[in-house]
């Protein structure tokens, strides 16, 4: 089931304490569809949740499907935020993919919510579902030519490059952050970047 976006403009906050609720409305949505999926959560649910006035959620939000959709949104902002200040600095490529996947495993573990909500909206909401991994995708694609530019990786095919990384990751992310955290995330990353580095051919340095 794709659901098509609400008619109407995007209801923006203008004020500082509008804009504080609608965040208390996508905390308290992220607890809810994390907790309950997305067909059984309940915009009663969510305003109780937020303490906030169940009519007060129309002010922010036109339907339980637009807060989704800003929800999925907003929870591939906190992921690049957190990489993009864990990589801060680090202008060698081959130590941000390393770093990058232990501070991902990391926030993972922090927010096990992120799967359930990110890959239900592939069913509830796909258009959102592809635009949460397209804009992971465009910022990887731009980083790898960079880098490329500057002799740091060798070049090479960067759209096909930036989704096998992309997907790597997600795994990755399952797997240590969701199902089990029996490896440390830096020990899990040090495996993953001597494969980035140097490939599965025998003898490769």
């Amino acid at each position: 089931m794709n659901i098509s976006p609400p008619p109407g403009s995007p209801k923006t906050p203008r004020t500082s304490r509008g804009e504080r609720t609608r965040r208390k409305l996508l905390d308290a949505a992220r607890a809810e569809f994390g907790e309950k999926g997305f067909y059984d959560a309940a915009i009663s649910g969510i305003t109780q949740r937020a303490g906030v006035a169940l009519g007060s959620f129309y002010t922010y939000f036109h339907s339980k499907e637009e807060l989704y959709r800003a929800l999925v949104s907003h929870m591939g902002e906190l992921t690049r935020h957190w990489l993009a200040d864990h990589t801060a600095g680090i202008d060698d490529r081959l130590q941000a993919e390393r770093i990058g996947v232990e501070a991902f495993i990391d926030f993972v573990r922090g927010h096990k919510d992120l799967y359930r909500i990110v890959m239900e909206a592939q069913f509830v909401a796909h258009d959102a579902y592809q635009g949460y991994f397209q804009v992971f995708a465009d910022d990887y694609r731009r980083n790898l030519a960079a880098a490329t530019s500057r002799g740091q990786i060798r070049p090479g095919a960067d759209e096909e490059r930036a989704w096998a990384l992309i997907g790597m990751n997600v795994f990755l992310g399952l797997r240590y952050g969701v199902w089990a955290d029996d490896r440390s995330s830096a020990e899990v990353a040090a495996a993953v970047a001597d494969l980035i580095e140097h490939g599965l051919a025998p003898g490769a340095d």
